[in-house]
């Protein structure tokens, strides 16, 4: 059976999209631009979110004071002995990067973009950080590069934005997807499942929400505890607090997630993989792509697929 997006697997995957979108291979490479969060520096709050230890999120060759341009480098001589014709999309993934003045900001994308093998940016940030302005500048770059902006959206419910520290509720993330989807750039979305006090149908009605949005990527995470996180000492005190997911809860919360998710929806990723020094919990021993093959088995047993519910 071919679905909706043009092949036979169960959901729309993203690297089937990147094969579709490019003529050659392309690879994201991390980039630490060393932009700080608002939710840290005191103009929303501090300490940032209560899961968030940043460490977790970069790569080994970022940091250690190396430039946009060493770390591209790095990254490429990370990633060149295996493929060696690709080119590559910059990934400012750390912290909120678009959270600074507009000169700084072009000036840090525009040494990207310099590189001879980055086709475009990949800019990880919060719905609270953007402006119309910087929409702009995005949408002019978008005419030559290849834009995409990543907005941290955790949970559609505002109880549990609060919850988490998170300084800003989802009407926020709403708004800033809309306006940049209306300038023309490519959005994605990240989501975590199984916050502190949800549900498995608010989970679920996560998806319901995120459907009606004009995404074009959806990554979700499972909830990990991590060693730095104000969560994770809270839960070494108390483990009996939160509830995480095992890996077959978490499969079945996957495929009734997907069930009813627009299936125009690209699916970027399913879990993360946190640092085995820092992880405190869940500790699942999978990697992403195993994961992946765990949750197309079930799919096809359960004879199912992204959006086989999506409306209901």
């Amino acid at each position: 059976m071919i679905y909706s997006w043009g092949h036979s697997r169960r959901f729309n995957d993203y690297s089937s999209y990147i094969k579709r979108t490019f003529e050659e291979r392309v690879q994201k490479v991390s980039v630490d631009a060393g932009f700080s969060c608002p939710n840290r520096d005191g103009s929303k709050g501090r300490g940032g979110c209560t899961f968030c230890n940043n460490s977790t999120f970069n790569p080994s060759y970022c940091g250690d004071g190396n430039s946009i341009t060493q770390q591209i480098d790095t990254g490429i001589n990370f990633f060149s002995p295996k493929y060696k014709t690709q080119h590559y999309l910059a990934y400012f993934q750390a912290y909120s990067n678009t959270y600074e003045s507009i000169e700084i900001l072009q000036k840090r994308y525009a040494e990207a973009l310099d590189h001879p093998k980055v086709i475009g940016l990949v800019l990880g940030t919060r719905p609270d950080c953007i402006s119309d302005e910087l929409l702009a500048y995005l949408s002019e770059l978008n005419q030559n590069h290849h834009i995409t902006i990543e907005y941290g959206i955790e949970s559609t419910l505002d109880s549990t934005l609060d919850r988490i520290n998170r300084g800003h509720h989802f009407e926020e993330g709403v708004d800033a997807i809309k306006k940049s989807a209306r300038a023309g750039l490519k959005v994605g979305a990240h989501l975590i499942l199984g916050l502190p006090g949800e549900t498995e149908e608010d989970i679920l009605n996560h998806s319901r929400k995120m459907s009606e949005l004009p995404l074009d990527y959806l990554k979700l995470h499972q909830l990990q505890l991590v060693r730095g996180s104000v969560m994770g000492e809270e839960y070494l005190r108390n483990p009996s607090q939160m509830k995480l997911y095992d890996v077959d809860e978490y499969i079945d919360l996957v495929v009734n997630f997907l069930e009813l998710l627009n299936p125009e929806i690209v699916m970027e990723r399913f879990i993360s993989q946190s640092p085995k020094e820092l992880l405190i919990a869940p500790k699942w021993g999978l990697k992403n792509f195993e994961f992946v093959a765990k949750v197309e088995k079930r799919l096809k047993e359960r004879d199912s697929w992204q959006g086989k519910k999506y409306g209901c």
